[in-house]
C-alpha cells in the first residue's frame, strides 16, 4: 500500500474522530433523551445519524463549488479551517462547551424540544461547522488525487458508524467510563486536533506563498 495513501487516511480519520467526539456524544445523548424509552432513543439516535451523513456528503459534492464561486482559494479555507479546529482544540482541552458546536442558548432550546434528531444532534454536534469544514479540507487535499477520496469517504463512514454505536450505547458509556473517563479522552483528543489544525494552517501558509512566489 502506498505509504502516502495509508497515511492520508489515517489523517483523515483521527481529524474526523477528533472533531465529532463519538464518546464525548454520550453525556449529551443521556441528558437529551432522558424522558424516552430505549427504543425511542435508538430511533433517534439513527435518525441523527442519516441526517447528519445527508449533510457532510452534500458539503463533500458542493463545497469546493462553492468556494470557487465565491472566489476563495482552498489555501484561504486550509488557514480558516484549520484556525477554526485549533479553537475547538483549545476548548476540548480545557473542558469547556465549544459553541463552534453548541450555544447554551441552543443546548437549553433544545431540552425543551421533542424532536431532537435534527436540532441539536445532527446540527450541530454531529455535522457542525468544525465536521463541514473538514470534509471540505479533506475533499480539496484529495481531489488531485482522487484515490484519496475513497479514504475520506471511509474515514467519515468509519466515524459516523462509531458516533452512532456511541450514542445508541450512551447509557453503559457512561456506566462503565464515567465523566471522569471522557474528560481525560476528550483532553487527548484535543491535543491531536491541536496539531492537526496547525498543521493546515502551516499548509494553507505554504501553499500560499508558493502559488505567490515567495518560495521557489
Amino acid at each position: 500500500m502506498d505509504i502516502t495513501f495509508f497515511t492520508f487516511t489515517i489523517s483523515a480519520f483521527v481529524t474526523f474522530l477528533t472533531v465529532i467526539d463519538p464518546v464525548g456524544l454520550a453525556p449529551i445523548v443521556v441528558g437529551l433523551t432522558s424522558h424516552f424509552n430505549p427504543v425511542q432513543r435508538n430511533a433517534i439516535v439513527a435518525k441523527a445519524t442519516f441526517i447528519s451523513a445527508g449533510i457532510i456528503l452534500f458539503f463533500a459534492v458542493v463545497g469546493r463549488f462553492l468556494l470557487d464561486r465565491l472566489n476563495i482559494q482552498l489555501y484561504a479555507f486550509n488557514v480558516a479551517g484549520g484556525v477554526l479546529l485549533f479553537m475547538m482544540a483549545v476548548d476540548m482541552l480545557f473542558g469547556r462547551p465549544s459553541g463552534a458546536k453548541e450555544t447554551k442558548e441552543e443546548e437549553e432550546e433544545a431540552m425543551t424540544r421533542e424532536d431532537i434528531s435534527v436540532f441539536p444532534l445532527a446540527i450541530p454536534l454531529i455535522a457542525g461547522p468544525g465536521t463541514i469544514a473538514t470534509t471540505i479540507l479533506y475533499v480539496g487535499q484529495a481531489s488531485s488525487h482522487p484515490i484519496n477520496l475513497i479514504a475520506v469517504g471511509a474515514a467519515i463512514i468509519c466515524t459516523l458508524f462509531l458516533a452512532w454505536l456511541a450514542m445508541r450505547s450512551c447509557t453503559l458509556i457512561i456506566k462503565y467510563v464515567g465523566k471522569t473517563g471522557i474528560l481525560v479522552l476528550s483532553r487527548i483528543l484535543g491535543i491531536l486536533l491541536a496539531a492537526l489544525a496547525i498543521q493546515f494552517v502551516l499548509n494553507g501558509i505554504n501553499t500560499f506563498a508558493h502559488v505567490n512566489n515567495f518560495i521557489k
